[in-house]
């Protein structure tokens, strides 16, 4: 009898799978000083939230859920095009993309 690993993941581990992806979002937005880091970081919490949202609607059998993350996944990449020439503006002008040393975007 051969037992196929794939069989046995539950709603429980991608769960899991997702306060992990979560939690090194969150680590990362807080740590580190680059932008684009930090951009990282706010997607990997998105993509999260989203497999959640989507483990939720899959365990209740409601379509919403998906619906719903194709939104959030819209809205991530107009954050991470917005965001990324927000940096590269910032980058232009200043040469540098620390977080911590922007202190104010007026110059």
């Amino acid at each position: 009898m051969r037992s196929d690993v794939l069989t046995h993941i539950t709603y429980g581990h991608f769960l899991v799978l997702a306060a992990v992806l979560f939690a090194i979002g969150a680590i990362g937005v807080m740590v580190r000083r680059n932008a684009l880091i930090v951009m990282m970081a706010i997607e990997l919490m998105l993509n999260a939230a989203n497999m959640t949202v989507l483990v939720f609607a899959r365990m209740h059998g409601d379509m919403g859920g998906h619906s719903f993350a194709f939104v959030v996944i819209a809205v991530a990449a107009a954050e991470a095009a917005v965001g990324l020439a927000i940096v590269v503006a910032v980058y232009r002008a200043r040469g540098h993309a620390d977080i911590d040393r922007l202190g104010a975007l007026k110059h």
